[in-house]
């Protein structure tokens, strides 16, 4: 579980219409099953997830956008929790993924394989509990062909207080008591998928892939069911975005989105914490 510390996820994600011409909705659920392997609390993570993406467009654009109008994300999970020694533990996880418009099928351009691991320490009964989580990632969601780092450092430094310092998010939050809780938040989204059916432009260049690279500024609500189960919603902005399409070597193409919008996540998780 080192990209997601969720064993159910159900999000709903609208990034309205920009100057760029430009809405994105995105509907996600998720589903990991930790299954204990032995006494030293070491476990197998098997699961999955699930992503589409519906995508709509005012601007003209210099090609026909049938092509990017509904994306699919399909992730399988296999994950293992080992004890590394009396302080840390080892998270490794395996993330095969199909990616694509879908518009003929799963072919083999859809394809993709995403993998993490991380060490993981943890007191959360000291004075002032803390989580750390140092790795790596290769996650194609993010658009970018290489390793980036999985940094979480948490710190609950006074019983209404508490802050995350990492990569993808960083925040602070304000905990009112144990059931409301808010959050400013800074942290990475985006996505890479495969286009079926290639775009030729008007000038020759050909595009096969699809990325989108945001880093968004938020406020976030979260009301505590109980001290796994929550529900939370997030509105902000993007600070920094770029929607574009790539060819098959993942070269910039075509940029069809640059102008910040109005960023609004809601939904439902039950996590480890």
């Amino acid at each position: 579980m080192a990209q997601s510390t969720d064993v159910l996820r159900l999000e709903y994600l609208n990034i309205p219409e920009n100057e760029s011409g430009v809405k994105t909705q995105r509907y996600k659920a998720l589903l990991n099953v930790p299954i204990k392997l032995n006494e030293k609390d070491e476990y197998l993570a098997i699961g999955g997830e699930y992503n589409r993406f519906d995508m709509g467009y005012t601007a003209d654009l210099p090609f026909d956008k049938k092509e990017m109008i509904r994306f699919h994300i399909i992730d399988f999970n296999l994950g293992l929790i080992k004890k590394w020694n009396e302080d840390w533990n080892l998270v490794t996880i395996l993330t095969p993924r199909i990616a694509s418009n879908l518009l003929d099928g799963i072919i083999k351009e859809d394809f993709f394989m995403n993998a993490s691991a991380a060490f993981w320490k943890e007191k959360p009964k000291a004075d002032k509990p803390f989580r750390i989580v140092l790795g790596l990632t290769y996650n194609s969601t993010a658009g970018v062909p290489v390793p980036l780092p999985l940094i979480h450092y948490y710190r609950r430094f006074h019983p209404d207080w508490s802050f995350v310092l990492g990569v993808p998010k960083s925040n602070l939050k304000y905990h009112l008591d144990k059931t409301h809780s808010f959050e400013l938040a800074s942290f990475l989204d985006g996505y890479f998928m495969n286009l079926q059916n290639d775009i030729v432009l008007d000038n020759g260049l050909v595009a096969s892939r699809i990325s989108f690279n945001t880093l968004v500024g938020s406020l976030g609500y979260q009301y505590n069911v109980t001290e796994s189960i929550s529900f939370y919603a997030i509105a902000g902005t993007t600070l920094i975005q770029a929607g574009k399409l790539r060819n098959k070597e993942r070269g910039e193409v075509f940029l069809f989105n640059k102008d910040p919008n109005f960023y609004i996540r809601t939904g439902f998780k039950i996590g480890i914490f």
